[in-house]
């Protein structure tokens, strides 16, 4: 009888500013054969932190040929900053204190020559969506998948893969200035989309509102939920900003489908319920505005799309369609 360990699996790691998440992922591309988690430790130090990825990244890998004999087929790896997928570097990754860093090939070199993918966490998160979550569902050729967490990012879906940009820095929906003049962002400019809509935004403003400093985005979402009409003002603002943003997006690339994840993403209907009102209200003749949709992977989407950048290593001739 075959298994689908005798088709062999993959290695999939998402690295994260606080946690690393790895996956030994087979040929359905779903369901992980084995999860694990490290903390990323970042207050030791960049190098402490690129020690920690090369000894969780080879337990993983021990993992997996000592429990199905053979070793994985290769390697996808994640993560956040500026990633140049083509050579295989971290060019820039603030949180983790990264800069040029050849992962790569230090993870190829600690994994007895894997092939490894080196990806950006939220496009392979898109990546994710398109062929196995909310945008495969809708099978959609074009989309937008926008991850609403500490900031903003826009990953951009066109038939099954992802758009990098000319020089890997497309979907920067969140520096988008949506408020000429207003707050300033940690990019330098004033009035980026991330300083009004991202859930760290929303966090402080409702804080601010509440009077209670530990409050979370979390909070205001239940609160508006509850009818609360200061939660309710703090919600307005950012939805405001969003669909001011979104629409700049739009006008630009015509997606049939916008996919909202992130922390603020898990407010469902109460973000997308007034999201669809404000685009409607702003939109004009000639736009066709999008279906929206919550992502359907969750924190996965990462280690999924990591697995996915693995099986296209191991098996560049497949199909790269939705898979079933």
């Amino acid at each position: 009888m075959t298994t689908d360990h005798d088709d062999g699996y993959v290695l999939a790691l998402d690295i994260g500013g606080t946690g690393l998440k790895g996956a030994l992922i087979g040929t359905d591309r779903r369901r992980p054969r084995h999860e694990a988690r490290r903390p990323t430790r970042r207050d030791a130090g960049p190098d402490a932190v690129v020690e920690g990825v090369l000894r969780f990244a080879r337990e993983l890998y021990d993992t997996g040929r000592d429990r199905w004999g053979t070793p994985p087929l290769a390697a996808g790896v994640v993560l956040p900053g500026i990633v140049d997928e083509t050579t295989g570097t971290a060019v820039y990754a603030a949180n983790l204190d990264w800069r040029d860093l050849p992962l790569r090939r230090l993870l190829s070199d600690a994994l007895d020559g894997l092939d490894v993918r080196l990806g950006h966490d939220v496009r392979t998160a898109g990546l994710a969506e398109a062929r196995l979550g909310a945008a495969a569902k809708a099978g959609s050729g074009r989309f937008f998948f926008v991850a609403l967490g500490t900031g903003i990012a826009c990953a951009i879906g066109t038939g099954g893969g992802m758009e990098h940009g000319a020089h890997g820095g497309a979907g920067e929906l969140g520096h988008i200035i949506v408020r000429p003049g207003g707050d300033r962002c940690g990019c330098g400019q004033r009035g980026c989309l991330e300083t009004l809509a991202s859930a760290a935004a929303v966090t402080r403003a409702w804080a601010a509102a509440c009077g209670d400093p530990a409050a979370t985005a979390a909070d205001c979402a239940r609160a508006v939920a509850a009818g609360d009409p200061a939660a309710r003002a703090v919600w307005q603002r950012a939805v405001d900003a969003l669909a001011d943003g979104l629409l700049t997006g739009i006008s630009l690339l015509d997606p049939e489908l916008i996919v909202i994840g992130g922390g603020l993403g898990e407010a469902g209907d109460t973000l997308l319920t007034p999201l669809r009102t404000a685009l409607t209200d702003r939109a004009v003749a000639f736009h066709r505005l999008p279906e929206l949709l919550p992502a359907a992977l969750g924190d996965a989407a990462g280690r999924l799309g990591a697995g996915l950048l693995a099986w296209d290593a191991a098996l560049p001739h497949a199909p790269k369609g939705p898979t079933p």
